[in-house]
């Protein structure tokens, strides 16, 4: 191999590791382990290559009107109103996106932000990764990237945060289904490690102890948030010694499935069993039953994130703050209550 023309890729080729971890272990970055960068670096020296750190910086600067966007589970459409939400703010202000899928696996999502590093951006947007860690987020703000986190708290990160008010919009969903008549109410969809599963399952509990009913913990079914998932949760549910008679959902896409599953049963939501959703997705309206669900706007949480972020871009430096936005609750036919479209705003 001509050593004049060695490069990054040719690193990543003889040390068996991708571009983009070349490239932290070049940027001295934190975020490769020991026994990686000792392996890069030794290929490196075998190779002969040297780093032209002005070329990198002259590259980055050149690229500054580039943004990340990485969101956890791109195939929920709640996720993909929320891009739409940020692109309208971006375009406007002239910048290009990178959007990615981390399909919620935080090594993949740690290969994207090194990879978004190496192009320059000048901001990140990230949907969190189940299991993502303050220090997958620390040394982007540490060198001046300025990062807001979306949907997911990532405690500890010392980046901006953009989340609804998940207790609320779960404690208030449960009250009205608690008002139509129902006892046994279950919560349906999720995965339990989760700040915003936590939240909206202890709106529920709250809810339902406010009211002197039982939350036992048979009644708190997780699954995949996904219509997959809200099938699999409901016949479960209908399974239980004393099957609820309503179910507040983790999401819309687990509410979908949970209507599925009881037309599989022979019952049929919102007049055989209440459903709730939560995130008012677009499709929410036109389902048949419409669903009644916890509205947090996702178009219009992507753009308040594409705000947040463009501030702290446009001010030079990397300025944390924590919005919790508001929700209401949009009560359709899925919950029984034989209404169109009426709402009511959530008093936390």
């Amino acid at each position: 191999m001509n050593k004049s023309r060695v490069t990054v890729v040719d690193i990543a080729r003889a040390a068996g590791v991708s571009k983009s971890t070349v490239s932290l272990v070049l940027q001295s970055s934190p975020l490769v382990n020991e026994t990686t960068r000792a392996k890069v670096n030794a290929t490196i020296r075998e190779l002969g290559y040297v780093y032209n750190r002005g070329a990198a910086n002259l590259r980055q600067s050149a690229s500054s009107r580039i943004i990340g966007i990485i969101v956890n589970d791109l195939t929920n459409s709640f996720f993909a109103e929320l891009a739409v939400g940020m692109d309208m703010v971006m375009q406007s202000a002239g910048y290009v996106q990178f959007l990615s899928n981390s399909a919620e696996s935080v090594d993949r999502q740690r290969e994207v932000i090194a990879s978004m590093r190496e192009h320059g951006i000048a901001g990140l947007i990230i949907s969190p990764a189940r299991g993502t860690e303050a220090s997958d987020l620390k040394p982007l703000a540490a060198s001046g990237i300025p990062v807001v986190a979306v949907v997911r708290n990532v405690v500890g990160a010392k980046v901006s945060t953009l989340f609804s008010d998940n207790y609320a919009g779960a404690k208030d969903a449960v009250r009205h289904l608690i008002d139509l008549g129902h006892r046994r109410i279950a919560f349906l969809g999720g995965i339990a490690n989760t700040t915003v599963f936590a939240e909206r399952v202890q709106g529920w509990r709250d809810a339902l102890a406010e009211a002197g009913l039982g939350a036992p913990d048979s009644c708190v079914i997780g699954s995949t948030a996904s219509r997959a998932g809200g099938v699999a949760a409901i016949e479960r549910a209908l399974s239980l010694p004393e099957p609820p008679t309503a179910a507040l959902c983790f999401n819309d896409a687990a509410a979908f499935g949970v209507c599925d599953g009881l037309r599989t049963a022979g019952k049929e939501p919102g007049r055989d069993f209440g459903v709730v959703g939560f995130d008012d997705v677009i499709e929410a309206e036109t389902a048949v039953p419409a669903l009644t669900t916890v509205s947090v706007d996702p178009q219009g949480m992507g753009r308040r994130a594409a705000q947040m972020l463009l501030k702290q871009v446009n001010a030079g430096r990397v300025e944390p703050e924590t919005i919790v936005s508001s929700v209401r609750l949009v009560v359709r036919q899925s919950c029984g209550a034989g209404l169109k479209d009426k709402t009511r705003r959530i008093s936390a």
